[in-house]
């Protein structure tokens, strides 16, 4: 009998699944007897036998998905009677031990769960701090297992005081960016891709692309992403409009279009648990300008397949770098397209290694 397995997260589905997730979701499925717990994504309540997805609330829709999920995995539990509960973060997995289940409990760590209170919504949030980082660390600490994605929070578990079960990238659907790359464009330009948020320090990005402008005449910054600091976006624009563009949204294959028409990517990332838009942009031979923080020091090596910085004015130098040199700019893309292939991992390897993590596990709950 395949072992009984429920995964919870607040991650939105919508369902039918997109191909990418669906080959996810099959190869896992081939592997175990799979629930996940989830949200949906057009906020009504679905079940379709495997994905159980909860609404989406008019009101505190995040603050009461925590409250409830104790009670809303007990009562999946009872029905599923998984051997193991591969929550998607340290909240889940402290929340999973307080509903008191008897499978085990498995937590994934993707960055620093720090800064969920710091770099994250509201400023109000950070007031919470003190106590999440201590419900947090409780969840992790009285976790049956940890599984991390890199170097960088194996390290963040260690400093608990615990050893990760296993450290593996989770699954990543990069068909699109597989084809061969494209030549580097004739306009020198980065890319930023990503939410507009302080974890993303998009105001930091704008106060270097500030000073880096005037010192690369021609040369543009564009913007992909929507998110609370949308005004920072819309005030690099209006103030820089010959060198600055933005778009709220992409269409998977448009980001892989941008990537294309882009000198590089910069990633101005306050904290980074591994930085997947990386990944994407190495695969089509672009280097990075990045801070030198989090999960992004195990991918980008630097002067090899991109350019590490410590301060915003050392980000407009690496920017003004990059898109002044193009043989500078193809030296670091070729490197990165090249560096990137011990990340990628196909849906059976994925599920065959979360097989692995749990097999420990998978007797009778």
């Amino acid at each position: 009998m395949k072992p009984r397995l429920l995964l919870v997260a607040r991650t939105r589905y919508e369902l039918p699944l997109s191909p990418s997730l669906e080959r996810k979701f099959a190869a896992l499925r081939e592997r175990f007897e799979l629930r996940v717990l989830a949200t949906s994504a057009d906020g009504r309540a679905r079940d379709d036998g495997t994905f159980r997805l909860v609404p989406r609330l008019p009101f505190l829709d995040g603050p009461l998905f925590y409250v409830l999920l104790p009670f809303r995995v007990r009562q999946l539990a009872r029905q599923h009677r998984p051997a193991a509960i591969v929550t998607q973060s340290a909240y889940e997995a402290a929340l999973v031990r307080l509903a008191r289940m008897n499978a085990k409990v498995v937590v994934e760590v993707h960055g620093d769960w720090r800064t969920a209170t710091r770099l994250y919504g509201s400023a109000l949030r950070r007031v919470l701090s003190p106590l999440a980082d201590a419900f947090a660390a409780w969840g992790i600490r009285r976790a049956d297992a940890v599984r991390t994605i890199s170097a960088y929070t194996s390290g963040l578990v260690r400093e608990l005081g615990n050893e990760p079960a296993a450290e593996f990238a989770a699954f990543m659907d990069l068909e699109l960016f597989l084809g061969p790359p494209a030549l580097l464009p004739p306009t020198p330009a980065a890319l930023f891709v990503g939410v507009l948020e302080r974890y993303k320090n998009v105001d930091g990005l704008a106060r270097a692309w500030r000073l880096a402008a005037p010192r690369a005449p021609g040369a543009q910054l564009r913007l992909v992403g929507r998110g609370s600091l949308r005004v920072v976006a819309e005030g690099l624009v209006r103030e820089l409009p010959a060198q600055t563009t933005w778009t709220e949204r992409l269409a998977q294959e448009d980001v892989v279009r941008a990537m294309d028409e882009a000198t590089c990517l910069v990633l101005p990332s306050r904290s980074e648990g591994l930085g997947r838009v990386i990944v994407e942009a190495s695969l089509r031979g672009r280097g990075v300008v990045a801070m030198r923080v989090g999960g992004i020091r195990d991918i980008v090596e630097d002067g090899v397949n991109g350019l590490l910085v410590d301060s915003e004015e050392e980000l407009a130098d690496a920017l003004v770098r990059v898109l002044a040199d193009r043989q500078l700019a193809e030296r670091l893309g070729a490197a990165a397209r090249r560096t990137v292939e011990p990340w990628l991992a196909s849906p059976e390897q994925f599920a065959e290694r979360l097989a692995e993590l749990i097999r420990p596990y998978t007797g009778p709950p």
